[in-house]
């Protein structure tokens, strides 16, 4: 069972190739809220997975209010499940993996499921194309980075299956940056509580085509109509794919992404 959460496409390709090589169910936690879902059980020898992007050197904030509601009950007599976490990011994630199991920890319906709390054993981050391009120092990569980002994923997902496939407990392989406590806790603390909003989007309506994309791929419904407009409804996680899956750059974010690039995951060959 792998619940993931993906804006611009890098974590869904990642969920998706560990899903297929596990055989195990893949949820999409977006769609997962939508039908209200928070319940489950596991499968006999069923394995818990949790992919995301990094936010601001985060959890997100859609999968971390996922994770508080979240319940999971496994069959009678069975071991306690092998627990396990995939975060993409653009360069480093800091203390991502250990606010996710703070919030894991948290939540005492898991731990009572399981007899005791429930924590990501290993742990794993896959460095991808950057996506973030709302701040002045944050922009897309060039060609021959993004390729070669990808290119080093797609080499280092095997080994990630493997050792989620061979249950191996206790492996960290993070790229944490060098000074992980200041991005996630000083920097990351003020992006998530003042800069995840949708209050800067704007379209402009002379270049918009009306295809109704954006809001068709925003994950959480804060999109309504042709010219788009944002509901202002608390909801927006900032993942930027309305921004970044526009055909014709009509949407932006303030004035700082005017002259930026744009990005989702086979871009280059796949104009969706």
């Amino acid at each position: 069972m792998i619940f993931y959460f993906s804006g611009t496409g890098n974590t869904r390709w990642a969920a998706e190739e560990i899903a297929k090589a596990l055989g195990e169910r893949l949820l999409y936690i977006p769609d997962e809220i939508r039908k209200g879902h928070h319940s489950y059980t596991l499968g006999i020898d069923e394995r818990i997975g949790f992919c995301f992007p990094t936010h601001g050197w985060q959890v997100p904030r859609i999968v971390r209010d996922f994770i508080r509601h979240l319940a999971i009950s496994q069959q009678p007599q069975a071991s306690k499940p092998f627990c396990w976490a995939l975060t993409t990011c653009g360069d480093n994630m800091g203390e991502t993996m250990t606010i996710l199991n703070r919030d894991l920890v948290a939540n005492t319906a898991l731990r009572d499921n399981f007899g005791e709390a429930l924590q990501a054993e290993s742990v794993f981050s896959l460095v991808m194309p950057e996506s973030y391009v709302c701040l002045p120092f944050m922009k897309t990569d060039p060609e021959d980075k993004e390729a070669m980002k990808l290119d080093v994923a797609r080499h280092q997902l095997p080994h990630i299956i493997n050792t989620i496939k061979e249950r191996r407990r206790g492996i960290e392989e993070l790229e944490k940056g060098a000074t992980p406590r200041l991005y996630s806790y000083v920097i990351g603390a003020y992006f998530n509580k003042k800069m995840v909003h949708d209050r800067k989007f704007t379209v402009d309506t002379d270049k918009c085509i009306r295809c109704g994309k954006c809001q068709n791929v925003c994950p959480v419904d804060n999109i309504q109509g042709t010219p788009p407009a944002w509901l202002h409804n608390g909801r927006c996680t900032s993942c930027l794919a309305c921004y970044h899956y526009c055909p014709v750059h009509a949407i932006n974010y303030g004035k700082i992404t005017r002259k930026r690039d744009q990005y989702y995951f086979n871009k280059r060959g796949d104009r969706r």
